[in-house]
């Protein structure tokens, strides 16, 4: 697998979107908002792995519960107090305290002095009151953030909100663009273990899948990982599935956890083709993931499991910006269907982009084990695909990268075996 990317810009998870580590946090607040923001935080999918508790009291409830208890990774108290007052009451704080625990200090005082009195006295943080998740997310995830650790990719997940609804198919393309023409050094993941079909659109042999990953993710290193992988050109890897019923497949959540945490390690941008099942894993990836894409189809059966998926992953990841809504065969001849405005109206939600419905393509490049932007790079599904992705990333495409010669090349080669 490709470790770095030196035609573009850095691209991956910002610092703030790194899970914290399996760390322990108690807090001790005076006020009930504090305490109801840091439980917001707490459920939050970046502090999963952290153990939150949350009581009232301040530092005086703190001092007596930790004469004869451990203090944990990081304490985080609330003083009503200001100038030497708060500094006296964190003096006596500090004489039950391990030394190794980090301390956040909450006030109602925005106190320059107070708070360089008090990163002298090696407290990690002076927080002013009211706090939202976010900032207290980012401060955590700041203090547990190592200088030297190397950047890790950014998880989009996506997922059909009804079979058939080519979520697939989107999330290859898609995955197949941003590695060839946006240069971002790309693994597609197939968690569709029994039906995925990443070796079939990309026209690859499954030897090794991500079955294999998943049945040891305890030994899922660099070395194992680069040899699972499927290198598909420069930028491009492929975890294929290993699509035959002839075995169980029966890993946990904490595996699935484990194969996307060792791919985005060695790869900026992770796509995570999803399963159109509900299971506990399923739904662990996708409130886990930085990005969700929702594919529907322009039909009742898309609009109302895309309705329940949407609330659902909303009300899982308040901190997050809502799924991206992906509507996907549009304009289907003598099909029946629901206007976009209306899927917008009925889950609040403007649709990311719209994909046209064209048969011919869409086969064409099935049967050649091919993307659609390779065999018909100018045709308006390929711009909707592609204009898709680069919204997704934020990035815009190389000037020359229509005309590059492996473009040119891969459009003769369609050309020929039509």
């Amino acid at each position: 697998m490709q470790k770095g990317d030196n035609s573009q810009e850095s691209y991956g998870a910002t610092p703030q979107e790194r899970p914290v580590p399996r760390i322990s946090i108690h807090a001790f607040c005076e006020f009930p908002d504090t305490g109801a923001a840091l439980q917001r935080a707490g459920a939050d999918r970046r502090l999963s792995k952290a153990h939150l508790t949350v009581q009232l009291g301040g530092i005086a409830a703190a001092m007596e519960f930790y004469r004869d208890q451990v203090t944990p990774n990081l304490l985080i108290v609330e003083t009503r107090l200001s100038g030497q007052a708060a500094l006296d009451e964190l003096d006596r704080l500090a004489e039950v305290c391990d030394p190794a625990t980090k301390v956040i200090v909450v006030g109602r005082h925005n106190d320059v002095e107070l708070y360089r009195d008090l990163m002298r006295r090696g407290a990690s943080e002076y927080l002013v009151a009211p706090l939202s998740p976010l900032q207290l997310i980012e401060v955590i995830s700041g203090l547990y953030l190592d200088p030297s650790a190397k950047p890790v990719g950014r998880v989009i997940a996506f997922v059909g909100a009804r079979g058939g609804a080519g979520s697939s198919t989107i999330a290859h393309n898609v995955g197949w663009y941003i590695a060839d023409t946006l240069a971002i050094n790309t693994t597609i993941v197939d968690f569709d273990l029994p039906f995925g079909t990443t070796g079939l659109d990309f026209n690859d042999e499954v030897g090794q899948s991500v079955a294999d990953a998943l049945s040891a993710p305890e030994r899922l290193d660099d070395v194992l990982l680069d040899r699972l992988l499927i290198k598909r050109g420069e930028h491009l890897s492929l975890f294929t599935a290993p699509a035959t019923l002839e075995r169980d497949y029966d890993a946990g959540p904490e595996a699935y956890e484990s194969v996307i945490d060792a791919t985005r390690q060695m790869s900026p941008c992770v796509i995570v083709d999803m399963p159109h099942a509900w299971t506990p894993w399923v739904k662990s990836c996708l409130i886990a993931a930085d990005e969700i894409v929702v594919v529907a189809t322009p039909d009742l059966a898309s609009l109302r499991n895309a309705k329940n998926l949407i609330d659902l992953v909303r009300h899982a990841r308040p901190n997050d910006s809502p799924p991206r809504l992906l509507i996907n065969q549009a304009g289907m001849p003598k099909r029946p269907e629901i206007p976009a405005k209306d899927f917008a109206e009925t889950m609040g939600v403007e649709p990311a982009a719209i994909i046209p419905f064209d048969a011919a393509v869409f086969g064409q490049a099935g049967n050649n084990g091919q993307m659609v932007l390779e065999i018909a790079p100018k045709s308006p599904l390929a711009d909707s695909l592609s204009k898709f992705a680069r919204q997704l990333t934020g990035r815009e495409a190389p000037a020359a990268a229509e005309k590059s010669p492996s473009s040119i090349l891969s459009f003769l080669k369609s050309r020929k075996q039509a």
